[in-house]
């Protein structure tokens, strides 16, 4: 991609959020910076850096028995589920180990997950792992859809997000709105950029981009 910007976290100088301006469209809104996540969530030493960032947050009397990954999380999941081990987080897991899943998604947006992997969701405290937060409204569904399988939110983690915190849970992050001030987020109906006609740049979701 072109005119990559590299943001620094003041709290983890290690890790850097890399953005690109111009005008996006996610599932839920449209936003005017894409944060490109992919060497995070694939290169080894970027994602361990992340797990142990994201892992800090968390107190040790938290029970976590399943990390929930959206967006193509799960090699953060693994370390992170590592490093909150080390870390003496509780596990009421009988093998006293965590579980890393994904859901699936159906056409209408719903999360789902199979007989299978009931067992890894209903009455276990799960962690919710995700890339970047703008509207809520995935956390949302997140929420809804482990609650329906039986499942207890202790945590809500998110590398970049926008929320302080959905249906009252904090949201969990290591870069915010005060690393990228001038970050905005539009309704599909209502988008300042489309009024300015400002051209789509691409299409974008947790997995990458699809440049007009």
């Amino acid at each position: 991609m072109e005119n990559v910007i590299e943001i620094v976290s003041n709290n983890y100088p290690e890790i850097a959020l890399r953005v690109v301006q111009g005008h996006f469209v996610t599932s839920n809104s449209h936003i005017n910076y894409y944060m490109d996540m992919a060497l995070m969530k694939s290169r080894q030493s970027e994602a361990s850096a992340i797990a142990k960032a994201l892992a800090k947050q968390y107190y040790a009397s938290t029970i976590v028995d399943t990390i929930v990954c959206m967006d193509g999380c799960e090699v953060i999941g693994a370390y992170m589920a590592n490093y909150l081990t080390e870390a003496g987080i509780v596990s009421m897991n009988s093998h006293k180990s965590i579980y890393i899943t994904t859901p699936e998604f159906l056409n209408t947006g719903q999360l789902l997950f199979r007989e299978n992997m009931y067992p890894m969701i209903k009455n276990k405290h799960i962690l919710l792992l995700l890339t970047s937060t703008t509207t809520g409204k995935t956390i949302s569904s997140a929420i809804d859809a482990l609650h329906y399988y039986g499942g207890t939110i202790s945590g809500i983690s998110s590398i970049f997000s926008a929320a302080n915190k959905v249906y009252d849970y904090p949201i969990h992050s290591i870069f915010t709105m005060a690393d990228l001030p001038d970050y905005q987020t539009f309704t599909h109906d209502n988008c300042k950029l489309c009024k300015e006609n400002k051209p789509i740049n691409a299409f974008v979701n947790g997995f990458g981009y699809a440049r007009l």
